[in-house]
């Protein structure tokens, strides 16, 4: 009998011990992995989130100075980029600049002791400086742009190829060049995402216009503003930047580096409305003040209008109509947010210049994630002006600084939380 209720005590103790044990592994497990929240692996032991959630593609695309003749000739300053399919990628960039290649270190004893150049891993060019007009300055007179270029073009720069066609390979498939000849300092590229026969917009800031051509890039179907006069209504802009849609096609300007001014059109480019005012930069708080309008984003769910108040380093939201809603700040100097962008899962990113990050806010302004490195190496960042994302999830980038484009691929089983968001809508999907 003693035996059987030792054997039972026995039984009991070692159930309650299992339980106990159970418990604290599970208690173990419901513990975040190291990392939680704000690593692309948690868990992982070693390395580091360099790209984000991404590997770049290196070598993608092939440089311009491959196509036949055009040897001599590599990137200009990339000014936007836009991904109409992950087959389909529209570049914009100003010219092209000498096909130099990186030169030797050496002391330049001339300057001072110890002064050497380029120093390692830094880089040794600056596209936009170089590139036309105006040395990449942003705040002149576009009647100043090439008068205050200092080089000569043919020799130290070269107006062509401002538009390209790119495939998922990186080739060359298409060169717009019997457009070089209207643009000035064309900004930015896209396709309104609602519109099923994928014309082509294209902002060009010293120009005062905004150029929409079909999709095989052979007409000019429309021209909105008047090119090379500058104002403030519905014909005239002065320096648009960033453009951005609502489902049906009614249209936002982001008016622009010398305009403060956000202007709404309907979806056959007809003048509705506009909002906005000169403010003090670079503290300007008054509601609808504005300071270099550089980039603009719809909300489609809202028709909400985030709008980047660059020149005061935040983010400020109004209704369709320019309503003044809210704002939030995108931190002090050295930040330079400049352009925005709310994809699928209705947050926005942002490209900072200042720090070289994007960044992801939800659309109340919270911060949720950032990343990015400085550098001109493949998948650094020097000057991103452009950003778009494909319907695969692929992420591409135009630099200014640098002076190239970048693809970039989503890790595989990244959490999706960490990568920027693939379009809302897609009217040819």
């Amino acid at each position: 009998m003693r035996k059987a209720h030792l054997v039972i005590m026995a039984v009991l103790l070692s159930g309650i011990a299992g339980f106990e044990l159970a418990e604290r592994s599970a208690a173990i497990e419901a513990v975040p992995r190291p990392g939680a929240g704000f690593a692309v692996f948690p868990g992982t032991v070693g390395g580091q989130d360099m790209f984000g959630a991404y590997n770049v593609v290196k070598g993608w695309p092939k440089d311009i100075s491959t196509v036949p003749g055009n040897e001599k000739w590599t990137w200009g300053a990339g000014q936007s980029i836009f991904a109409e399919s992950p087959d389909r990628i529209y570049v914009l960039q100003r010219g092209e600049l000498p096909n130099i290649p990186r030169p030797k270190t050496k002391k330049l004893d001339d300057f001072g002791p110890s002064v050497l150049f380029p120093i390692g891993r830094l880089p040794w060019r600056d596209a936009t400086v170089s590139s036309p007009p105006a040395a990449g300055g942003t705040g002149q007179d576009p009647k100043d742009g090439m008068r205050l270029y200092y080089g000569k073009l043919g020799v130290d720069a070269n107006w062509e190829n401002c538009i390209v066609v790119l495939n998922s390979k990186g080739d060359i498939i298409e060169r717009w060049t019997q457009w070089d000849k209207i643009l000035k300092r064309p900004h930015f590229v896209a396709v309104n995402p609602y519109d099923p026969e994928k014309h082509v917009w294209v902002v060009d800031d010293h120009m005062h216009a905004i150029y929409k051509f079909t999709h095989d890039g052979k007409q000019l179907v429309q021209t909105i503003g008047t090119p090379t006069v500058e104002g403030a209504d519905g014909t005239h802009f002065n320096r648009p930047t960033y453009i951005a849609w609502l489902p049906d096609s009614t249209m936002f300007v982001a008016d622009g580096y010398n305009g403060t001014r956000v202007a709404k059109f309907d979806k056959d480019g007809k003048f509705l409305l506009d909002w906005g005012h000169k403010g003090n930069p670079p503290s300007e708080k008054r509601p609808g003040y504005m300071n270099n309008v550089h980039g603009i984003a719809v909300d489609p769910m809202t028709r909400r209008v985030f709008v980047n108040d660059r020149g005061n380093h935040r983010i400020q939201v109004f209704d369709e109509n320019g309503k003044y809603l809210y704002d939030w700040t995108v931190g002090e100097e050295p930040s330079d947010i400049h352009l925005i962008y709310i994809g699928a899962d209705r947050n926005l990113w942002a490209f900072d210049r200042g720090t070289s990050k994007m960044l992801k806010y939800d659309l109340q302004g919270h911060l949720l994630y950032s990343w990015g490195v400085w550098g001109d190496f493949p998948g650094g960042f020097w000057g991103v002006h452009g950003f778009s994302v494909d319907q695969s999830g692929n992420f591409y980038v135009a630099e200014v600084d640098s002076g190239r484009v970048q693809k970039f691929t989503p890790r595989p089983g990244a959490d999706p939380r960490f990568l920027v968001s693939a379009p809302v809508y897609s009217a040819w999907k």
